[in-house]
C-alpha cells in the first residue's frame, strides 16, 4: 500500500508516494512522465524495500517554478537538492537511487553532490550529458530531435508544443519502438493530465539546463577529479 504525501523543499514542493518496508530506495522518473511510470516496479520493490517514488521538480504534481535566465532553476543540482531534502524529511540519512532518463541525470548529480548519502545508484537509458553533446552526429540528432528542439529559446518550443500537447506527448511516449498500447490506460491518462503549460515549460527548462548550467557543473567535476563513489 502506497501513501501519497508532499514535501516542501527550499526550491520546490515535491509530490511523492511511499510504501513498503526495508532499506530505502528513491525512484526518479523520466520525461515526459511522472512517478506513475514505476506503477509496476514499485510494488515489487516494496516487498523488500521502503520505496519512495517522487515527481521531479517541474513534473507531475510537484511545483513548477518558472525558469530563470541561466536555467539554474532546473539544473540537475537544484533538482537533486529537492530529492535529497525529500529523503531527509522522511528520515532517511542514506538511501539508494534508481533513475530513468532525466531521473537518471538527477540521480547521477545526487551521487556526486551527496556522496555520503547515496549508497547505490542505478541509471537507466542514459549516457553522460557531456558525452552526448560531445559526440552527437546526424543520426543521433535525428533520433533524439527533442534534445535540440526543447533547448531553443523561450517561448518557441513551449508555444509549438502547447498548440497540440496531446499530439506531442503521444509522439514522445510512442517513439523509439514503443507503442502507446504499452502504457496502462490509467498511467497514460495521468501523463496527459499532468502535461499542462507549466510542465511543458519545465520540460524545456530541464533540457535547456542540460545544455548550459549542467555542463558547467559537469566540467567542474572533471577539473576537480570528482567521480561517483558509490556502486553504480
Amino acid at each position: 500500500m502506497f501513501e501519497r504525501s508532499r514535501v516542501e523543499t527550499p526550491g520546490a514542493e515535491i509530490e511523492l508516494v511511499r510504501g513498503g518496508d526495508g532499506p530505502p530506495v528513491l525512484l526518479l522518473h523520466g520525461n515526459p512522465q511522472t512517478h506513475a511510470m514505476w506503477h509496476l516496479v514499485a510494488p515489487r520493490l516494496a516487498e523488500e524495500f521502503t520505496v519512495v517514488a517522487s515527481d521531479l521538480r517541474g513534473y507531475g504534481d510537484s511545483s513548477k517554478p518558472f525558469g530563470d535566465e541561466d536555467h539554474s532553476t532546473y539544473s540537475k543540482r537544484a533538482m537533486a537538492g529537492d530529492q535529497a531534502a525529500v529523503m531527509e524529511s522522511l528520515g532517511f540519512d542514506t538511501f539508494a537511487v534508481i533513475g530513468h532518463d532525466r531521473g537518471g541525470r538527477v540521480g547521477h548529480r545526487m551521487a556526486l553532490d551527496y556522496p555520503d548519502r547515496v549508497t547505490k545508484l542505478a541509471v537507466l537509458d542514459i549516457v553522460p550529458t557531456r558525452h552526448v553533446f560531445g559526440t552527437v552526429g546526424k543520426d543521433l540528432a535525428t533520433a533524439y530531435y527533442h534534445w535540440f528542439f526543447l533547448i531553443q529559446p523561450y517561448d518557441l518550443p513551449e508555444t509549438l508544443i502547447g498548440a497540440e500537447p496531446s499530439y506531442y506527448l503521444h509522439k514522445k511516449l510512442g517513439g523509439w519502438g514503443t507503442s502507446l498500447e504499452t502504457f496502462a490506460p490509467e498511467v497514460l491518462a495521468e501523463y496527459e493530465r499532468c502535461f499542462d503549460d507549466a510542465m511543458i515549460h519545465a520540460s524545456c527548462e530541464d533540457y535547456r539546463a542540460a545544455a548550459s548550467i549542467d555542463l558547467v557543473h559537469d566540467d567542474a567535476d572533471l577539473d576537480e577529479g570528482r567521480k561517483v563513489e558509490c556502486p553504480l
